[in-house]
């Protein structure tokens, strides 16, 4: 879904993640950066709402590089971002842990 964030579904539901608003210069590695950080967040506990929120940061960073490997960012700036961007009233991601973060119906 690029710009527009992530769509997630899970056994408690279905929500759009929005994803972070920049300037895209390379989508070459977008993907690649996305799945690598949806895993890592997820390997490391994350609900998979603040996995998804992690992941589109990662990706959003990576369309602003050319290239595929330079592109691909520093856990510390996808931090950075989401810090920036919490700062901004830009997404509302709690710290938690493994689960689907969807709405319950």
């Amino acid at each position: 879904m690029g710009a527009r964030g992530a769509f997630v579904v899970a056994v408690d539901g279905a929500r759009l993640v929005p994803g972070f608003k920049v300037k895209a210069l390379d989508t070459t590695a977008a993907g690649d950066v996305f799945n690598a950080a949806l895993a890592t967040a997820l390997a490391e506990g994350k609900l998979l709402r603040n996995a998804v929120i992690f992941a589109n940061a990662a990706a959003a960073l990576s369309v602003t590089r050319a290239g595929a490997q330079p592109s691909a960012p520093r856990r510390a700036e996808v931090e950075c971002l989401l810090v920036s961007a919490s700062r901004q009233g830009a997404m509302a991601a709690a710290p938690g842990r493994r689960g689907s973060g969807a709405p319950k119906k």
